[in-house]
């Protein structure tokens, strides 16, 4: 089990120090993945009643030759701490409940892009 509560404190102080927009609504994006199709999709369906936008499941190989199958829970929602990981959390939880991988959760920088500094091994 992940420590959603440093994770998360760690990507939001990164975003903001990035120059990300703390007032902006976030695409916050929950990943699952599992080789068992049928139990996705019964997670997917869940997650989809709970009031998530759900992405098609995708097959992807690893570099180990192994395939599984992904998909994201989505929701729009302001980028605050507590929220977020309480969704971590329930959907890590939720996740296992269907014998499925909870791959945690991931944003994106919201705002100016010319405000956004590359580090200088990024340019």
């Amino acid at each position: 089990m992940e420590n959603w509560q440093e994770f998360t404190e760690e990507t939001i102080s990164a975003l903001l120090e990035d120059g990300s927009d703390p007032d902006a609504l976030y695409t916050v994006e929950h990943h699952f993945y599992d080789r068992d199709f049928n139990k996705l999709e019964k997670l997917a369906v869940e997650l989809f009643k709970l009031g998530y936008e759900v992405t098609d499941a995708e097959e992807v190989e690893f570099e180990d030759g192994a395939s599984a199958w992904v998909f994201d829970a989505i929701r729009e929602q302001a980028l605050e701490m507590a929220p977020i990981v309480a969704d971590a959390i329930k959907l890590e939880a939720l996740a296992k409940k269907h014998g499925v991988e909870y791959d945690g959760w991931g944003t994106y920088f919201e705002g100016d892009e010319e405000d956004f500094e590359l580090d200088d091994d990024e340019e």
